[in-house]
């Protein structure tokens, strides 16, 4: 298959030009400024829109194995092509935890017959689990998840003899969910004290506090910076955390110590509580305009090197409740790039900073192979959106199983037209193809 993408603003490596991009076998093997000649098994019209390279997501929970009542592989990864997201790094804490060789090699094996854009896998750290870490294949994932605030299970990891035993041992880069769990407990205590068995959910921030996230972000630092690891601290959450960060944006590849921003925490505040209830609750909590206004910041500066979702489906019922009861975690894939794009349009970030940080930076950080930017030889992994095209999320287009967004109602004024994955269409006109299936992702850590 030859196909030809004609007119389409091109966005890649700090640059915007309109051109042509020809793609061969899944490959791009040609960027040009005018119209190529040769003849095409289809011709791809991207007059009036915006090419990217395919969004890269560092951190989604597809939920399977095990807990597929609220998501799965098959279903979350077609919400992943109408957000223009071609490839996801899915999170190890499903049932069976992928904390062992033989667990991950179950989730590849699924992937190759559900996934319908590009997949891996990240490994789970647990306080025993450290010695397998040399046996991981480096090629086939982007690192190892550690836990170190209340998780579930085995998960936790919080223990300094366990943490240290981590961080020295992992050579792959570790990412980390930084919340001390010892001041988390005191605060819940302490609500709970005033507001009963199951507080109202407005105060969840006040419960994963400030103080709770950057105690855990600071042990991290200190331990990726004694040991040498390649830390990658997810989900940062309010305005202390940044300083932990330099501001650099151009040495991503080469920084040992790097953030992810959610696209949740960069859209909501934790007044929208009031009006979204436990549709916006998540671990960490969403925080203050002022948290917000400074993580936004943060995107342009280079303290934030990537941005994710954080996708978490949960089933409406299990979201009932308040900070006890109602589960933590909100599905965003489907809708990140068009949300990232409206914080384009009121100037919070350029669309060149925007690609950077959801294609450019994913692929450099991790080491991903082929993808991540628009380059003759890469995988044609591309999203097409338009400007300028006003559409309101409803419960009716919500892909992913759980079956409701926190955004419904809401109208965005950029739509995802296509995904290619692969040099394959896997959504166009609000339609997945059921029938493709994506890559495996290759990795080359340095």
């Amino acid at each position: 298959m030859r196909i030809l993408i004609k007119g389409g603003h091109i966005v890649n490596e700090g640059r915007t030009q309109e051109g042509y991009i020809v793609i061969e076998d899944g490959n791009i093997i040609e960027i040009t400024k005018q119209q190529p000649v040769a003849s095409f098994d289809e011709t791809i019209d991207a007059v009036g829109c915006y090419v990217l390279p395919g969004i890269i997501d560092d951190h989604v929970h597809f939920r399977e194995p095990g807990l597929t009542a609220k998501a799965d592989i098959d279903t979350e990864s077609r919400a992943a092509a109408a957000g223009g997201v071609t490839s996801y790094f899915d999170m190890p804490n499903c049932n069976p935890q992928t904390t062992t060789l033989e667990a991950l090699e179950e989730k590849f094996a699924l992937a190759r017959e559900k996934s319908h854009v590009n997949y891996s896998f990240f490994y789970g750290a647990t306080n025993d689990n450290a010695e397998t870490f040399a046996k991981l294949p480096a090629d086939r994932i982007p690192g190892v998840k550690l836990f170190m605030g209340s998780s579930t299970g085995n998960m936790l990891v919080d223990k300094q003899q366990a943490l240290e035993h981590i961080f020295k041992t992992c050579r792959l880069p570790l990412m980390a969910h930084c919340e001390d769990t010892d001041i988390i407990n005191q605060n819940m205590a302490e609500v709970k004290q005033a507001w009963g068995d199951d507080p109202q959910v407005s105060l969840h921030p006040l419960i994963r506090s400030e103080e709770a996230c950057l105690a855990s972000s600071l042990k991290a630092v200190d331990l990726a910076k004694k040991y040498g690891t390649r830390l990658h601290i997810a989900h940062i959450s309010t305005a202390e955390e940044l300083e932990l960060f330099t501001a650099c944006r151009d040495s991503v590849a080469t920084n040992n110590i790097t953030a992810e921003a959610c696209v949740g925490h960069l859209y909501f505040t934790q007044l929208d509580h009031e009006r979204l209830g436990a549709k916006i609750k998540v671990n960490p909590a969403i925080k203050t305009p002022v948290d917000q206004f400074m993580l936004r910041e943060a995107l342009t500066d280079g303290r934030i090197s990537v941005v994710g979702t954080d996708h978490a489906p949960h089933l409406l019922s299990q979201k009932e409740g308040g900070c006890v009861k109602a589960a933590s975690g909100m599905p965003m894939i489907q809708f990140s790039l068009v949300t990232m794009l409206e914080l384009v349009d009121e100037g919070v970030l350029t669309i060149q900073r925007l690609v950077d940080l959801m294609c450019h930076n994913p692929a450099r950080l991790f080491g991903v192979q082929q993808r991540g930017f628009l380059r003759k030889g890469y995988r044609a992994d591309i999203v097409i959106v338009r400007p300028k095209r006003s559409w309101t999320v409803t419960k009716e287009c919500v892909l992913s199983k759980c079956g409701w967004s926190p955004l419904e109602g809401h109208t965005f004024n950029w739509q995802v037209e296509r995904t290619l994955c692969n040099g394959h269409t896997v959504y166009h006109n609000g339609q997945v193809d059921n029938t493709y299936i994506g890559e495996e992702i290759a990795f080359k850590h340095s």
